[in-house]
């Protein structure tokens, strides 16, 4: 029986000087959740636009259930502006406000996190009041709740990371967001102390810290696992994190080892860096080959 998954936040488009993508973290994950066979559910806004009925119109071309995929009057389906021309040193211009600042809060839609598998979220989505006033009441609900913390500068605060953890089951962080949460919370300067720190102030099952090229570490108060990765001929970074996510959530609920969760997401992001664009198709054969032709 499939897994029943919700992802809750921001869908847009990342708008390059030469073309328009189709992006936001959660709504990636959401996609490659649905790639794996999930039943997944987005929690959403978009415009009364023709962005809006674009992205809608791609979403549910892959799949995705957007039942909940709200549609806003007043606001734009959202976008952000890239600047590429430095490969090494990119910029994001988060537009604000956008529809996806408006989520609104209702019954379908508290009933049907009730009812699911796990809710995934960040802390992008919470930016806005009445996005972040509906989110918190969905993390009122008895359901495994995954925290992708996706620190984008200046959206959030201190205070609303210890919130949104307050809340968490799950978090997925990276190594730079890791440096800046021990900033913030006073952790201890070494990975597996600060680890061990956050999982007990905030009562975390586990912990997913991303190393990029490097691989990964699952850590929890019973164990500690790294993986190294898997070496592929990168050709497009964007959309690999969040393969990866959709990887460990896919296998979490199956309750995998912990070996096997984290070598099955490395594995899955290091497909996604080798081809081009964020949600690109793929088949767990693939997934296997690089599983098994890799020396780890």
């Amino acid at each position: 029986m499939s897994k029943k998954i919700i992802c809750f936040g921001e869908m847009l488009w990342d708008v390059f000087p030469k073309e328009k993508l189709p992006g936001g973290a959660p709504m990636n994950v959401a996609l490659h959740l649905k790639h794996l066979g999930c039943e997944v559910s987005m929690i959403s806004s978009i415009g009364n636009d023709k962005l809006g009925n674009k992205l809608r119109n791609f979403v549910e071309g892959k799949g995705l259930i957007t039942d909940h995929v709200q549609q806003h009057k007043a606001y734009p389906t959202g976008t952000v502006l890239v600047d590429d021309t430095d490969k090494e040193n990119i910029n994001y211009d988060i537009v604000k406000p956008s529809a996806w600042d408006y989520i609104e809060w209702n019954e379908r839609i508290s009933r049907d996190v009730q009812l699911s598998d796990a809710l995934l979220f960040g802390s992008l989505a919470a930016r806005n009041e009445v996005s972040k006033e509906t989110l918190f009441k969905l993390l009122e609900k008895d359901v495994l709740k995954i925290l992708d913390i996706n620190l984008r500068p200046p959206h959030y605060s201190p205070e609303l990371l210890e919130q949104l953890l307050e809340k968490a089951d799950i978090l997925k962080i990276n190594e730079e967001e890791l440096t800046i949460l021990a900033d913030y919370l006073d952790l201890p300067s070494k990975m597996p102390a600060a680890l061990e720190k956050l999982t007990e102030t905030f009562e975390l099952e586990t912990i997913c810290v991303t190393l990029g090229a490097k691989g990964a570490v699952l850590f929890s108060l019973e164990e500690m696992v790294t993986h190294p990765g898997y070496p592929v001929q990168v050709l497009d970074t964007v959309g690999a994190g969040d393969a990866f996510l959709a990887g460990f959530v896919l296998k979490y609920l199956e309750k995998e080892s912990a070996e096997n969760i984290l070598d099955f997401a490395c594995a899955l992001g290091a497909l996604v860096a080798s081809l081009s664009g964020g949600t690109p198709s793929y088949s767990l054969e693939q997934i296997a080959e690089i599983r098994e032709n890799h020396e780890i």
